[in-house]
């Protein structure tokens, strides 16, 4: 169970508040206006962005003061976050060691992922020579490596046309399943929450609300997320 216990955290004239809970294994798109507090929540959970009080709790366990690379969290940003410098397989390998200093086994699990996601043979390329998909493979082989219970992913294939976006959207879940992670994907395609998500939270005047079925919310939507969506 990802918890939180009466976050508030001000920036500027903005605050945003939550106070929720999202199951453990949960897939959950997070939708709401542009400048609503998407990616303060991400922030927050990813530890990016400590708040002004409340807590985040993963099981129970109290997350709050925890740095960004000791949480229990991948995250997943639209620019997919891979060097330019290193190869495919180096790519990938950062998700076990960041001083690439892999063991054999270690190696084959690499080769092992990349054959999972569809990359089989293209260990020694660079994200250069590979297409718009073929990188999100490579962030997506990364999380699935990592395997850490909480993923978060803020809008990474909003650049992806549709026929591959929801290629993308299909293998994530196949990770999601594999890894039992608790999913939290912001996106403003309510086309993706339809697809991925069954559960889909609000981000709304500075509020984040708690988890509530993705189709009805859509079909029937409170006046602010009406706005938003047209």
């Amino acid at each position: 169970m990802l918890d939180f216990d009466g976050i508030r955290v001000t920036r500027g004239s903005f605050t945003l508040s939550a106070d929720l809970s999202i199951p453990t294994g949960a897939r959950v798109a997070v939708i709401g206006a542009s400048g609503s507090g998407k990616s303060t929540l991400l922030s927050l959970v990813g530890g990016f962005l400590p708040p002004d009080r409340g807590r985040i709790l993963l099981d129970g366990q109290d997350i709050t003061g925890l740095p960004p690379g000791q949480r229990p969290v991948s995250t997943l940003f639209q620019d997919q976050n891979l060097f330019p410098h290193l190869t495919v397989a180096q790519n990938v390998g950062l998700g076990l060691r960041p001083d690439l200093r892999l063991s054999n086994p270690q190696h084959a699990r690499v080769t092992q992922v990349l054959a999972e996601v569809g990359l089989e043979g293209m260990e020694t390329r660079k994200p250069a020579n590979l297409s718009g998909g073929q990188q999100s493979r490579v962030a997506l082989a990364r999380v699935l490596l990592r395997a850490r219970p909480v993923l978060l992913l803020d809008e990474p294939f909003a650049a992806l046309g549709p026929a591959l976006k929801a290629e993308m959207l299909a293998l994530l879940g196949r990770i999601a399943d594999q890894t039992d992670a608790t999913v939290l994907m912001v996106t403003h395609d309510p086309d993706d929450a339809r697809s991925f998500a069954p559960q889909t939270i609000l981000v709304d005047g500075g509020v984040v609300h708690a988890p509530a079925p993705t189709g009805p919310l859509l079909d029937n939507p409170p006046p602010g997320l009406r706005a938003y969506l047209g």
